[in-house]
């Protein structure tokens, strides 16, 4: 039997990342038809480079507005919640009071961090440029009888056609694949701070103090249709668990490229790149659904909070106190580390995110 087969048919798996979950921008930007346009732009350019830092880099272009949009709906919910006590939890066993808005903030530090890193990645990125099979330009260096000067020029070209403002001095016959460590190495990371973030959701919800939105025309369980499941935040955390995994594929894959190049990293390659951005991308998508409609129950928090307060301090005092030290805390670090961050962002936080369910 031929390998491959007709993708569309029900009788041949596809992935339900690009078939179900994912947008359509991100499925674009690893579909055949995106490959080969940008192959024929990269032998226009006269470039053997590889298409993959180009891609890496425009599907990087698609992932930061979003997590952008999904910090700036929490900082939202913080400031609206920044003075509502709630009782804190160490070793999920009852501590000392928090505010509603101050544990979100634990979550917004987390992605704030993610989209910084996210963002270092993408501007370090660097063009492959002109180099050759191995890497040493010798083939240009015969084209232009010896002048280093035009293909050093050439390299800066064409790196410039594509959109890079840096190309690698040394590679072999491909860019190093320590790049694409980095890259899913901060997709992992992201991956790790949506888990945290949805199975805090999940336990809140247990606690019927939050939940995450529910459709009118959503039913809870096909067995039984009065539950409210947090359907969303455990499609993220089961999601997160496979993103965090695909890292150890370009792991396993740079540590075993022999000297200038080994062809046992194309497959591998063309797997977990597309499911590393594919997964980052629906979860992020199903993360901003969920904070924009993140629903708070004060009466539920309220009642555990009288339970608790006798074992911890003067009531009213302990109140207060937590009232204003997680307003101005929450304030603080808004003004300070996560608007700045948002800034460049602001002409796409209007765009709402849609959610298959």
């Amino acid at each position: 039997m031929a390998a491959g087969g007709d993708h569309g048919s029900p009788d041949s798996y596809r992935s339900p990342l690009a078939s179900r979950y994912a947008s359509p921008e991100m499925c674009f930007v690893f579909s055949d038809r995106y490959k080969f346009r940008t192959w024929r732009q990269l032998w226009l350019w006269l470039a053997e480079a590889e298409q993959d830092l180009i891609i890496l880099r425009n599907a990087l272009d698609l992932l930061l507005p979003k997590l952008a949009r999904v910090i700036s709906r929490l900082a939202d919910f913080a400031k609206e919640r920044a003075s509502l006590p709630t009782l804190g939890f160490t070793h999920f066993q009852p501590a000392q009071l928090t505010t509603v808005g101050k544990r979100c903030c634990l979550w917004i530090q987390d992605l704030c961090m993610d989209l910084q890193n996210l963002k270092r990645v993408r501007d370090d990125l660097r063009f492959r440029g002109v180099k050759g099979t191995t890497g040493t330009q010798a083939s240009f260096l015969q084209l232009f009888e010896g002048d280093d000067h035009k293909v050093e020029q050439l390299d800066k070209m064409v790196t410039e056609k594509a959109g890079f403002k840096r190309a690698f001095i040394i590679t072999g016959q491909t860019y190093t694949r320590k790049v694409d460590i980095e890259v899913l190495s901060v997709l992992a990371s992201l991956g790790a701070s949506v888990h945290k973030i949805c199975t805090d959701i999940r336990l809140l919800a247990n606690l019927k103090e939050m939940e995450e939105p529910f459709e009118k025309q959503q039913i809870g369980s096909s067995a039984m249709p009065y539950k409210r499941n947090p359907m969303r935040s455990e499609r993220c955390c089961s999601l997160a668990r496979h993103l965090m995994t695909l890292v150890m594929d370009p792991l396993q894959t740079a540590s075993v490229q022999w000297f200038e190049r080994t062809l046992d990293d194309s497959a591998n390659r063309r797997i977990c790149l597309a499911e590393a951005f594919l997964t980052a991308d629906t979860i992020l998508n199903t993360l901003q659904n969920i904070s924009e409609g993140l629903v708070v129950y004060p009466k539920v928090i309220e009642r555990r909070i009288r339970q608790e307060l006798p074992f911890m301090a003067t009531e009213n005092i302990i109140m207060a106190m937590v009232k204003a030290g997680g307003s101005r805390q929450v304030q603080r670090f808004l003004e300070e580390e996560v608007y700045p961050l948002l800034k460049p962002y602001e002409s796409v936080m209007k765009v709402k995110a849609e959610l298959c369910l």
